[in-house]
């Protein structure tokens, strides 16, 4: 038997942790996000603890309320094996505009040049 990503709940690389940590960036509750969705809170909660495979339509349903695309979602849990800190800020920047990306951009390289100058 293979195993599959929604076998193993509150595993950090998992599909469920993945869209938590996509709410969580997002300052939404689990509430806020299924009103945004049209979902019940329920679901969010089931999704997340990967109690349940969804359907297309509810993984649709759970991007509209993040305001991102299902490739983004799905390219976004693709990148894995990044540590939780850098999967925290990417899904800061999942969704965003180009011109936003690129503000955000300039700010990050000025704090990073910031962080490195000698003090």
């Amino acid at each position: 038997m293979t195993a599959n990503v929604m076998d193993k709940p509150d595993k950090p690389d998992s599909f469920g942790a993945h869209v938590k940590r996509l709410r969580e960036v997002r300052r939404l509750t689990q509430e806020e996000l299924a009103d945004r969705s049209g979902l019940a809170a329920d679901t969010i909660r089931r999704l997340e603890h990967q109690d349940f495979s969804p359907s297309l339509r509810t993984l649709r349903k759970v991007c509209k309320g993040l305001g991102l695309s299902i490739a983004a979602l799905f390219g976004s849990f693709e990148l894995g094996g990044v540590t939780e800190e850098v999967a925290r800020i990417s899904g800061l920047l999942i969704g965003r505009s180009p011109a936003e990306l690129r503000l955000l951009e300039r700010v990050l390289a000025t704090l990073i040049d910031e962080l490195d100058r000698p003090h």
